[in-house]
């Protein structure tokens, strides 16, 4: 006989109902609204999070679901410390006189910040913000595909983006992600985008995929491929037991910041 699953408290079952409504929200703002301390909200989000109901965050929480993603403005505000640490360290990885794709993501975004001091660099991006971010370096060469842009967040893709990445063979793809499932499966929400991901896998000499620690707890319904695929993974901190085997059984080289 399965085990009885643990009532929620009527407090905690409202927290699901806010984060699903809203997709995210922080600490504070719970808090606030019913009228208890952050760490009392804090321990129901940890509670709530190992049960699978929502998915844990620095500073707050966020839907569980696998069918669509937060908000751009919400994934850009969250785990900035984290995911500049991450594109510090990925860029470090970085050679001057590099050609290199970089994809759609706020890690990604990072990353083409944490670039800018590099020197001859011919970057090839789906992501107008990355543009505009790396094309203030006048030493550096960007390329932009054309497609289909996304308001949500300047991200373009579609059939144009994909044949604009399979005319070019670059050093090194640096792509991000949604989720990672346990067995080493990368997810994302849009089949798109993911097709977009995949051409710059198939055509990048070396992948680098730059994943803050939320995404080994996140679920999305559409397959990228696997980590076995990259050569590095740069993340914040010591992913699960069973991915870091995989790492090590597949040779992929674990980097973390510091």
């Amino acid at each position: 006989m399965a085990p009885r699953q643990r009532p929620m408290t009527q407090r905690q079952d409202r927290i699901v109902q806010l984060v699903r409504e809203n997709g995210f929200a922080t600490v504070e703002e719970m808090a606030r609204q019913f009228n208890v301390t952050p760490q009392t909200i804090r321990r129901d989000i940890n509670t709530l999070d190992r049960e699978g109901k929502i998915t844990r965050h620095h500073g707050g929480a966020a839907s569980s679901g696998s069918t669509e993603n937060l908000a751009y403005t919400r994934r850009k505000a969250l785990l900035q410390t984290e995911k500049k640490a991450i594109a510090q360290a990925a860029a470090a990885l970085v050679p001057d006189n590099s050609s290199l794709f970089i994809n759609i993501g706020t890690t990604t975004e990072q990353v083409a910040r944490a670039l800018v001091l590099h020197k001859k660099l011919k970057i090839i991006t789906n992501n107008l913000n990355i543009a505009a971010i790396t094309g203030r370096n006048e030493d550096f060469q960007v390329m932009i595909s054309g497609g289909i842009v996304r308001a949500r967040d300047n991200g373009i893709t579609g059939d144009s983006a994909i044949r604009f990445i399979h005319r070019f063979k670059a050093d090194i793809g640096i792509i991000g992600i949604s989720g990672i499932d346990r067995d080493g499966t990368l997810l994302d929400y849009d089949f798109m985008e993911v097709d977009v991901a995949r051409a710059i896998m198939d055509n990048a000499g070396k992948v680098i995929l730059v994943a803050d620690h939320s995404k080994f707890r996140r679920s999305a319904m559409v397959k990228l491929g696997n980590l076995s695929e990259i050569h590095t993974l740069v993340t914040d901190q010591m992913p699960p037991d069973s991915i870091t085997a995989l790492l090590k059984k597949e040779g992929v080289n674990l980097v973390l910041p510091g």
